[in-house]
């Protein structure tokens, strides 16, 4: 149950936690310098809302950041074309080794804002310490593995191969401008997860933080500005249609990476004059479901879903969106559920062991309840004590049971803290519910005998991109490939996979003649090019 005290007064914040300032950027990186923007800054309000002496609770602002127009927008585009420079300019032709030099550079920078950044991610989007922590150092590790992943395929592809009498070097080459868009559940992570590989790869990129979590990439300019050629990198900020647009209007953008919803990305990619030679690397909506079998491990099943459906308040696109128990042990599961959902801590972000947080869509707990009123009015329960009552930013977690085709929460992702539960007497119901479903991310399956596991595996494994056996859906080891089907994404994010994405393989062919052979031996022996070389990186 929400506790209506539960916002802290100030004094009541730990002295560590506090922000000491507020975060009021009017900066803006281009073409290697940070711009001075004089025109409107849009606020930023934190959901962690803070109480006064007479006790009302107001929302608190943390910071501010640039409202940018087509303009600037524009030249921001104009820096990064003219920094690719169809190709010929300094970053895409420079060496591997002196790009991974440049980023290795700017790690060493970013982890000298680490506190900072932490603490931004729990004001400015209610994640708790202990995983904006993970988020922050997890990030920094995936630049680590992509580097090293680079240096991989940077030897695999050192060699000449000769075939049919030609001889070739296969390498692969930058693709052009990258417009990178983040989301705000990982501002950090998941934005740095396209953005990072196509700055290695020899692409110039233009980054659009999500509108939750922007303060946060502040601290990060100077060590971009700092650690990149001018225009390799580029930001921009304000509303999407006036600021987006026009760039996907100029038709030069090579690559758009976006993490959002399909509709977003159905109109950015429409906006393209020329939507075949636009390399699309999205990452959309998910409903991912588990299926809890006969005879599951229901200790394991009910943590791992209470885990999948609720961790960072189930605003992950891998939670479990639903989920469908078989009738047998049904009433069972839905008591232990309740039961689970119960004890977890609501708090602020930096308190300890705590697991519910505010919400900070604007908005959001208003969405979530009429969801839930809509689930009750056609026939399910809030089946835990306190479930799906609000308090300004927070929304205590609702476990609605028995869910239906009739209600919104079925197909809708409700990207919150509400966890719809489905009874099935057969299998081939939730089975169904996969195949007809406009998602197609992922589905974990709980049970414990392998012969109805494996005949679930093959048809499902087609459907959805990853099956987990007895555990939550997730994103990670970012060794592992990471997409979907149908409206779920477009494109493979993994260390590796990533690479790919944001570059093509170019080769250089020769017939195998004696004067070819010397043209290239000359090349390769006095180093004349970086792409025609067996050097590799250690």
């Amino acid at each position: 149950m929400v506790n209506t005290s539960i916002f802290p007064p100030m004094e009541q914040i730990p002295e560590k936690f506090r922000l000491r300032h507020r975060v009021v950027q009017k900066e803006y990186l281009i073409n290697g310098r940070l711009v001075k923007w004089d025109g409107r800054l849009q606020e930023v309000y934190s959901p962690v809302c803070i109480k006064a002496e007479n006790g009302s609770i107001s929302p608190y602002l943390i910071g501010e950041y640039p409202m940018l127009k087509a303009k600037e927008s524009l030249e921001a585009l104009d820096s990064a074309v003219a920094a690719y420079d169809h190709g010929r300019g300094t970053w895409p032709t420079m060496s591997l080794e002196q790009r991974i030099a440049h980023l290795e550079k700017f790690t060493l920078r970013m982890k000298e804002h680490r506190e900072e950044v932490i603490n931004l991610l729990m004001w400015e989007i209610g994640k708790t310490l202990t995983d904006s922590a993970k988020e922050f150092d997890r990030t920094v590790e995936y630049i680590r593995d992509t580097i090293e992943a680079l240096k991989e395929l940077d030897r695999v592809s050192s060699r000449f191969q000769i075939h049919q009498g030609i001889i070739g070097q296969i390498r692969r080459a930058p693709l052009g401008v990258v417009l990178c868009m983040g989301p705000f559940n990982y501002p950090l992570n998941e934005t740095f997860t396209t953005l990072i590989p196509a700055l290695i790869m020899g692409n110039t990129v233009i980054f659009k933080p999500p509108k939750y979590g922007v303060l946060l990439h502040q601290p990060l300019l100077t060590a971009f500005r700092d650690s990149f050629p001018p225009g390799v990198i580029n930001t921009v900020y304000g509303d999407g249609p006036e600021v987006i647009g026009p760039l996907m209007e100029s038709g030069k953008i090579d690559v758009l990476a976006f993490i959002g919803t399909s509709r977003v990305a159905g109109i950015l990619k429409k906006q393209h004059p020329s939507p075949h030679r636009l390399r699309s690397v999205l990452g959309l909506e998910a409903k991912n479901p588990a299926i809890v079998l006969p005879g599951a491990d229901l200790d394991l099943a009910v943590s791992e879903c209470i885990l999948g459906s609720l961790s960072y308040n189930g605003q992950r696109c891998t939670a479990l969106k639903i989920i469908f128990v078989h009738e047998s042990i049904a009433e069972e599961f839905i008591r232990r559920m309740a039961e689970g959902i119960s004890s977890l801590k609501i708090g602020m972000p930096w308190d300890e062991k705590v697991q519910i947080t505010p919400l900070p869509e604007e908005g959001k707990t208003d969405y979530l309840a009429r969801l839930v009123n809509d689930a009750v009015s056609k026939g399910a329960k809030v089946v835990n004590a306190g479930g799906g009552e609000s308090h300004h930013t927070f929304f205590s977690p609702a476990l609605l049971y028995p869910v239906n085709g009739s209600m919104k929460v079925w197909t809708e992702e409700q990207f919150g803290p509400v966890v719809p539960v489905a009874p099935f007497k057969d299998i081939a119901e939730p089975l169904e519910y996969v195949t007809n479903s406009n998602y197609g991310q992922q589905i974990s399956i709980f049970g414990k005998e392998s012969d109805t596991i494996a005949k679930l595996i093959d048809p499902l494994v087609n459907q959805v991109c990853r099956l987990n056996i007895n555990s939550q859906c997730q994103r990670g080891p970012d060794t592992f490939p990471f997409t979907g089907r149908k409206d779920s994404a477009e494109g493979t994010l993994s260390v590796s996979d990533a690479l790919r994405v944001f570059s093509i393989r170019s080769l250089v062919a020769a017939k195998s003649t004696d004067q070819n052979k010397q043209i290239i031996t000359t090349i390769v022996k006095e180093d004349k090019s970086n792409f025609l070389s067996t050097d590799f990186i250690f």
